[in-house]
């Protein structure tokens, strides 16, 4: 019998008590392929060449004193000093060699390993340092890794390559920086089985939104080919969304996607190469598909939830997790092939609320994804390779291609970042998040519409699109602590209308979101009119055909493209505040604003005064709009229903009579939107003065009521609220409307139902708010700036309230 391996341990002998023997990679890999591995979650098999490998490659080579001397004068800001010693020390490394009984056991594993293979197998060479994916500090991709290794002899040439990379550029410079003393820090090497991503595709995910910290969802990145480009940054890939409290109960659906352009793929290059990977230029048809389909998305969330869950029980805490996959393009498997700690938004801090705010803005000069929420201002520094990293300057906003972890010495001293190519996974983007600095990636063109030494205000600020602005705007930053504000007994609610905020949204102190504008994301995130979609023969222009065509390709039919867009969009805001309510108002554009959609002017009339118009109630059952309704309760429908947001509510807006309000509510339970069913509960707006008029009569249709104090403010004085020329005639403070208000709040208390504004009124205007708490209104719909001072108003005046009350009664 051979005596047992020195240097080498399987995956099924490790688990996360091996961080010393194995580094963190690897140890991570044991302890799921132990844990996970029988509860579904497919993890390829390998082993690991141990800390103590490393240690004896070393001695024998007498290589640790040069090692210690080489460093002992490190200057690591100086990115010629840092090149030159890191170069030497690898070469001291690389130089050592592999033992002869190391070596022995090195290939005795891999047959191993082979022997359960019909054919030859391939391995990736992963380092595993044991400074890496700690719970609080990644130090990802400092050192080298290298896939599709086949054969022995190129088996130990990766080793060694390994072994020195513990003294890359980026690894030093991370090190230094972290405070990790470089010989106390020891590399391991997993090898393992190759999953053929080549073949098919791969990718990251996290348990958590990357840019707001959001903990709710699983977010999955993913390309054609080798995971690198994404990291890298070289290419947009496609992105899904799921939100983990309703698929761990029973709702499994995708939340939200979106089509990256996967211009191209990385695969192996072959036997003769130079190099072992190429990029190919994927296909026109691969470009306009997603690379994964919904039920392997929902796989790959399943393995995501359970790894989270595993790390979080054994941590006693929430751990969200970063988490690489790969598909396998021959067998047609997915694999989970690392997973780490997240160690950037997952630290934030929660209890503080930081609020970036622009002044006026002039037209952006470059646009792209933004990475995380904040604001920052610097000199551009045009870096077009590595090789000009040395000119870089703290405080200097870095503007390039893409990045790669070897500029991460100089990454950290940047205002700002801005590269041409990435998503939000790519390495300029996670480098960014957890240095806490601003990054604008994959605007496409910023090296060339940008110039050296110019001022420029990058932010992140304003959703989902990042930007970057000619000079210095000026901004503001607002620090609240949430720990110290107290909740009013008046629900303090968000207007909203944009999904890409809402998760960053939800962070505000809240009781759920008071108006979702459906009309935002119709503009926003479909473009065109329903109806058009429905009937694009009656679309005149040949050029608006095309572009419905263009905007619907992949899809089975153009009614798809638009329930899919809206519910998605629907179900994000639904997500981001579950399980609080979220009332999702029905379109309410006007005509000319509907016309103004794409292919919408064939489906509108022309009216003088849209706001008296054809709007609202009045268009959700007339033929010329019945059918785009229809596709707007089918979204509201999938939004509840599959991805099983039941706290979702449904509101009619600009109601004008009993008769419409029955109408409207007989339609939706045609279209499967019954009042009561799963909690359904459907709204109407309170802005014509009929409404308020006839309260009682409106409360037997509807199960709430939010007044719009725009419209009702309107409607009362017969203030067109578009005309500048009677603007001063607009005012919600005038005693008319202000009664109404009192009566629409007491109507609702006298009949049981939900009373709430949405209108500008309680934010502009201290008095009205003081109105309608002193009245007892249920809820206030706020814009968000205007959420916390308007809070803080309330907290005082039911303070106030509470001690008139008490003087009274002594």
């Amino acid at each position: 019998m051979s005596p047992a391996p020195r240097f080498i341990r399987f995956f099924a002998e490790i688990s996360a008590a091996d961080l010393r023997l194995v580094g963190g990679k690897t140890a991570s890999l044991g302890e799921m392929y132990q844990a996970l591995r029988p509860q579904g979650v497919a993890i390829p098999d390998g082993f690991a060449i141990t800390t103590d490998a490393y240690r004896y490659v070393l001695e024998q080579a007498n290589a640790w004193q040069p090692l210690r001397s080489l460093l002992a004068e490190l200057r690591a800001d100086d990115a010629e000093d840092l090149a030159r010693r890191a170069r030497q020390a690898r070469d001291l490394v690389y130089g050592a060699g592999l033992p002869a009984d190391l070596q022995a056991e090195i290939l005795a594993a891999f047959q191993r390993l082979s022997s359960n293979s019909d054919t030859p197998i391939s391995v990736a060479v992963r380092s595993s340092a044991t400074a890496e994916d700690l719970p609080t500090m990644s130090f990802a991709g400092q050192q080298d890794s290298f896939l599709n290794i086949a054969g022995e002899s190129a088996l130990l040439e990766a080793c060694r390559r390994c072994f020195a990379s513990l003294f890359t550029d980026r690894a030093i410079h991370y090190r230094s920086d972290n405070g990790f003393d470089h010989f106390k820090v020891a590399l391991s090497i997993a090898v393992q089985k190759m999953v053929r991503a080549d073949e098919g595709a791969s990718g990251v995910m996290f348990t958590l939104d990357t840019e707001s910290g959001f903990r709710d969802v699983v977010l999955i990145s993913a390309s054609y080919g080798l995971g690198e480009n994404i990291v890298q940054g070289a290419l947009e890939p496609d992105e899904f969304v799921v939100f983990k409290p309703t698929f761990l109960s029973g709702r499994r659906a995708v939340l939200r996607r979106s089509l990256g352009s996967k211009q191209i793929k990385m695969v192996y290059a072959g036997p003769n190469s130079p190099e072992p990977t190429r990029n190919v230029t994927t296909s026109a048809e691969e470009r306009e598909r997603y690379c994964l389909s919904d039920e392997e998305v929902l796989v790959l969330a399943k393995y995501a939830i359970k790894i989270e869950g595993h790390y979080s029980a054994r941590a006693g805490r929430a751990m969200p997790m970063d988490i690489e996959w790969a598909k396998d393009g021959l067998d047609g498997r997915l694999y989970v092939v690392q997973a780490r700690p997240e160690t950037s938004a997952s630290r934030r801090p929660e209890a503080l609320l930081e609020e970036y705010r622009l002044g006026p803005t002039p037209q952006p000069a470059v646009t792209g994804r933004a990475v995380g929420s904040r604001i920052a201002q610097g000199p551009v520094r045009l870096i077009r390779s590595a090789a000009e990293i040395g000119s870089f300057r703290t405080g200097e906003v870095l503007v390039t291609d893409s990045t790669t972890p070897d500029w991460e010495p100089i990454m950290h001293r940047a205002a700002a970042i801005v590269t041409n190519r990435g998503g939000r996974t790519c390495h300029a983007a996670i480098v960014a998040r957890e240095f806490g600095i601003p990054a604008v990636v994959g605007t496409g063109n910023a090296t060339e519409k940008l110039t050296d030494g110019q001022p420029v205000t990058v932010s992140c600020a304003e959703g989902e699109t990042g930007r970057v602005y000619a000079g210095k705007i000026p901004f503001e930053v607002r620090r609240t602590d949430l720990t110290t504000l107290p909740r009013p007994r008046t629900k303090m609610m968000l207007i909203l209308a944009n999904p890409d905020v809402a998760f960053q949204m939800s962070f505000l102190p809240n009781d759920g979101v008071a108006l979702a504008r459906m009309e935002f994301i119709i503009t926003e995130h479909i473009k065109a009119h329903p109806m058009a979609l429905l009937h694009p023969e009656r679309v005149e222009s040949a050029e608006e055909r095309r572009a419905l065509e263009q905007l619907t390709r992949g899809y089975a039919h153009p009614r798809d493209f638009f329930v899919q867009r809206l519910a998605e969009g629907l179900g994000t805001i639904g997500a981001a505040f579950h399980p609080k309510p979220v009332i999702v108002r029905m379109s309410d554009f006007k005509t000319n604003e509907y016309a103004g959609l794409l292919g919408g002017r064939w489906f509108e009339p022309k009216e003088e005064n849209p706001m008296l118009g054809f709007r609202g109630a009045a268009r959700y059952t007339h033929p010329a709009y019945a059918d785009g309704f229809a596709l707007e309760c089918a979204a509201l429908k999938h939004a509840r229903e599959v991805m099983g947001l039941t706290n979702l509510k449904a509101m009619i807006p600009f109601c004008r009579r009993l008769e419409e309000g029955v109408a409207v509510v007989a339609r939706m339970r045609e279209l499967g939107l019954e009042r009561g069913k799963d909690g359904l509960e459907i709204y109407m707006m309170c802005e014509v003065p009929n409404n308020v008029l006839l309260i009682d009569e409106f409360s037997k249709i509807f199960d709430g009521f939010s007044i719009g104090s725009n419209d009702l403010t309107q409607l009362t004085l017969g203030v067109d609220r578009d005309s500048a020329t009677v603007a001063f005639d607009f005012d919600e403070r005038d005693p008319g409307v202000r009664k109404l208000l009192k009566l629409a709040v007491e109507g609702c208390r006298r009949n049981g139902r939900h009373s709430g504004i949405c209108g500008q009124a309680p934010s502009d205007y201290p008095e009205i708010a003081a109105e309608l708490v002193h009245l007892g209104i249920d809820s206030i719909g706020l814009s968000p700036d205007a959420l916390i001072p308007t809070t803080l108003r309330v907290l005082e005046l039911e303070r106030q309230s509470t001690a008139e009350a008490r003087q009274s009664a002594a």
